[in-house]
């Protein structure tokens, strides 16, 4: 029998909140240049690894495309990826990526990211190194050879060719109790950090914004419990930062008890044990493929997390 893990908890005493934890994280993108603002992610002409100006990373993230197959378990309204195209790669060669990722590492290093096409514009403060994302256009905890790729990335640092960098897993949570994740989770450093989504409060809000699809060799559709079980689980070994984007669909924003249900999932996670160090609140911010998705107002984001700091006591960030 399924473990419920979304029960009911009574919210607590509001907590005057401070304002360094709850605050609004805007990051000056050019808007003049297109290539930089309209566009997630720029590849330059690599199969697996791509850059990118990230708002929740505080500058330039290196990422390379776990996924290029463009497989995931979810179809989330606000996702910019189009499955209608045929992929060129089923997945990640090891060879060719760490090539691209050691070029663009280099180029980083060097200080010559600005002769790219589209960064000639971008301050220097912005092209200054924050992360490798493990990320892309599907779900990378589903990537067929996620360790295999996690430890070459991890092989690339250790080799200290260039400056240290931050690994960060960007995740939907659904594979976070698969071993061969397990494996890859496991070479990462205190300094690496995992994004783990949650989304919803409920499996109904849940249902209508990630849509989850059918699940490898037919395995039961991904539910907000295995979510929240897997985040759990994980956040009891090491932090974990939250993500939860709350789109505007069909012009309506999230009502206030869904909202609620949200937090308390946090809430819920908190008190089981797990650590959180951070909640990123935040909206659609680039194209998506559907067209009913919009971007939430900044005041709603900034409601959101109030709300979050008042019954979890949790550092958020608003984008």
């Amino acid at each position: 029998m399924e473990k419920q893990l979304l029960t009911t908890v009574e919210a607590p005493a509001p907590i005057k909140p401070r304002r360094e934890l709850i605050r609004p994280a805007p990051l000056p993108l050019p808007k003049s240049n297109s290539t930089i603002t309209a566009r997630s992610r720029n590849f330059f002409g690599n199969r697996f690894v791509y850059a990118v100006i990230s708002q929740r990373a505080h500058g330039l993230s290196i990422g390379v495309n776990m996924n290029p197959g463009k497989f995931c378990n979810f179809d989330c309204v606000y996702c910019e990826v189009d499955r209608r195209e045929t992929p060129r790669d089923a997945e990640v060669d090891l060879g060719v990526m760490t090539a691209e990722l050691r070029r663009m590492l280099s180029l980083v290093a060097k200080g010559k990211m600005k002769e790219l096409p589209g960064y000639q514009s971008v301050p220097e403060e912005l092209l200054q190194l924050k992360e490798v994302a493990l990320s892309g256009d599907g779900e990378p905890t589903l990537c067929p050879n996620f360790a295999e790729v996690v430890e070459a990335v991890v092989h690339v640092r250790a080799q200290r060719d260039y400056p240290f960098f931050k690994i960060v897993l960007i995740t939907n949570a659904t594979g976070l109790h698969l071993m061969q994740v397990h494996f890859g989770i496991g070479l990462l450093t205190a300094e690496d950090e995992i994004w783990a989504k949650l989304d919803a409060g409920t499996q109904e809000a849940m249902d209508r914004i990630t849509r989850a699809k059918i699940a490898p060799d037919n395995a039961p559709n991904p539910t907000l419990a295995q979510v929240m079980e897997n985040i759990l689980t994980l956040g009891r070994q090491r932090p974990v930062v939250i993500q939860s984007l709350f789109p505007l669909l069909d012009g309506k924003e999230p009502t206030p008890e869904e909202i609620e249900q949200y937090v308390q999932r946090l809430r819920e996670l908190r008190e089981g044990g797990a650590q959180i160090s951070l909640v990123q609140v935040y909206s659609a911010h680039r194209p998506a493929v559907h067209h009913n998705c919009g971007h939430l107002p900044l005041k709603s984001l900034l409601r959101i997390a109030q709300r979050v700091h008042e019954v979890t006591g949790l550092k958020a960030e608003v984008f």
